[in-house]
């Protein structure tokens, strides 16, 4: 059946869920909410046994505009019930809900009024990833979304490949038939990489809006975590790889080279770079088969795809990885898969007084470091934070890369605070930047702790030069020596405050607050729970 967008205004929602009793509803409301342009609501059931689909029914039964379709067995992923929804869908257009997400209000106008303006086939708009139970919103490709485009062919805009979500787009049912356009069925992670490629490659007519489309909730205390935070398990980076691959093999068979060369290279700066800041979470035998894996899918790459953005962390790091028949160099690389990436020391030379990543690694050059502007190279500041009663002490130290610091003139370090759970920043003081010896730069600065309050804050700086030019940057956490122990200290406000300085994933600093008699008594308490059950015999 064909369904012209001329002949109505209508959308589809499919909504699949899976033993999802506790959110589907809300799902489903978010999707009706969206008013008269909804004109169905069609809720997949992926033969749930927690009485999802029994829910389904009764949303059904109170609202005409839900229909329930309940598949005989689990597909065990949400590719084949996808499938179902675009099989089932009688509207001109169609987009996808997972069960756990909502739709923001306005979010179905916004783009189906791109879609009939544009005459698009695909209408995309920002999603924004909201952590719970924080509720801080962090928005998904921000700049792919800051402004509205139009675009006749996607190859046009290569960034797109960044975006591999199906869910901030509005499609046209008939445009996602013709091309036969289906998500991988049963058990297959990452569906969505090979449904936007297969979209991607099909070269629509689309349409970029700024307006936020998709609420993306992330439970990282779930008691099933989601596929996406599931990354403790070698199988989900084979998963993932696999899923590129896909991605990558249809976009360059059916002639879109640019954009399955720029899928490489957003492997390389986003999934590479990710796994690889975990990698010092997982024990000796993930590590070496992650190693491994990794080798041989880099090795399918080919000299054209390691041309595409030469001088990115996610570059340096592969190349490194491909070079090295084993884990190296851990701590570094964790470093430099961060965001913003930070190269640190140790700073070593060829023969020749080329700069290169390691004495025994000589064919890794980073001559790119050497003509790239510096407001925009890994630069790499050393943090340490002294809790004291009163005011605590933050201690800095700025690294050189290879003398491009140094003729650049740094000046000065802007300190601020992030509160990871709100969002909110709060501003720290501008320091001068002093030189140490040994091509470092040292600067300290005193941090009203007690002032930040509770919580989990993020240091972040602005490196300022004398040409006016700055540069964000984490800080390094400097480890050892009981940098990073646990203290209780007096405070006027409180009365105690406990305060943990650590280093995250990717090594930044990072500070967590526990404030008062309470707050200091319960922290220790869940850190008693945790060495107990650590120490209980199994």
């Amino acid at each position: 059946m064909h369904l012209h967008p001329d002949q109505a205004t209508d959308v589809s929602v499919v909504v699949i869920g899976y033993n999802d009793i506790a959110h589907m509803a809300d799902a489903v409301r978010s999707a009706l909410a969206q008013g008269p342009s909804v004109s169905e609501v069609v809720a997949v059931d992926d033969c749930s046994t927690d009485g999802t689909f029994e829910l389904l029914d009764r949303l059904a039964a109170a609202e005409p505009r839900v229909r329930v379709i309940r598949r005989e067995e689990n597909s065990g992923g949400c590719g084949s019930p996808r499938n179902t929804g675009i099989d089932a869908v009688t509207t001109p257009y169609v987009m996808f809900l997972d069960s756990d997400d909502v739709l923001p209000p306005g979010a179905v106008d916004a783009l189906l009024a791109a879609a009939r303006k544009e005459r698009a086939e695909v209408v995309s708009g920002l999603c924004v990833r909201r952590e719970l139970p924080s509720g801080r919103e962090v928005p998904w490709q921000r700049k792919l979304y800051s402004t509205g485009a139009v675009l006749t062919h996607p190859a046009k805009l290569p960034r797109l490949v960044h975006d591999t979500l199906c869910v901030n787009k509005l499609y046209r049912t008939d445009f996602l038939r013709e091309h036969a356009i289906r998500f991988p069925e049963g058990h297959f992670p990452y569906e969505d990489f090979v449904f936007t490629a297969r979209v991607l490659a099909a070269d629509p007519r689309m349409a970029l809006i700024p307006d936020q489309v998709y609420v993306w909730n992330v439970r990282r205390s779930a008691g099933q975590l989601s596929i996406s935070l599931d990354r403790a398990n070698i199988e989900n980076w084979r998963a993932r790889t696999e899923a590129s691959r896909s991605a990558y093999d249809i976009l360059l068979s059916s002639g879109q080279k640019e954009l399955a060369r720029a899928a490489r290279a957003k492997f390389l700066d986003h999934e590479l770079r990710m796994y690889a800041r975990e990698l010092g979470l997982r024990d000796a035998g993930y590590r070496y088969a992650w190693w491994e894996h990794t080798r041989e899918y880099l090795g399918e790459y080919d000299a054209a795809d390691w041309a595409v953005n030469p001088t990115t962390a996610g570059h340096l790091l592969g190349r490194v990885i491909l070079a090295s028949p084993g884990p190296r160099d851990l701590p570094r690389l964790k470093e430099l898969a961060a965001r913003p990436a930070r190269l640190c020391p140790p700073y070593a030379r060829d023969k020749d007084g080329s700069p290169v990543w390691a004495d025994d690694l000589p064919q890794i050059g980073l001559e790119p470091y050497l003509v790239r502007p510096v407001h925009v190279l890994p630069l790499a500041v050393d943090a340490e934070v002294r809790p004291l009663a009163g005011t605590s002490l933050l201690l800095l130290r700025l690294h050189d890369l290879y003398g491009r610091v140094t003729s650049a003139g740094p000046e000065a370090l802007e300190v601020e605070w992030l509160h990871r759970e709100a969002g909110r920043t709060v501003p720290g003081a501008t320091v001068p930047l002093t030189p140490a010896g040994d091509a470092t730069w040292s600067a300290e600065t005193g941090v009203d702790l007690a002032g930040l309050g509770a919580g989990t804050w993020d240091l972040r700086l602005r490196v300022c030069f004398a040409d006016g030019t700055n540069r964000k940057v984490t800080a390094h956490a400097r480890a050892g020596a009981g940098l990073l122990r646990r203290r209780v200290v007096p405070s006027v406000r409180y009365g105690l405050l406990l305060v943990q300085p650590y280093a995250t994933h990717s090594g930044a600093l990072a500070v967590r607050l526990a404030a008062g008699l309470h707050g200091v008594t319960s922290i220790l308490r869940g850190r008693l729970r945790r060495l107990l059950h650590r120490a209980a015999p199994r």
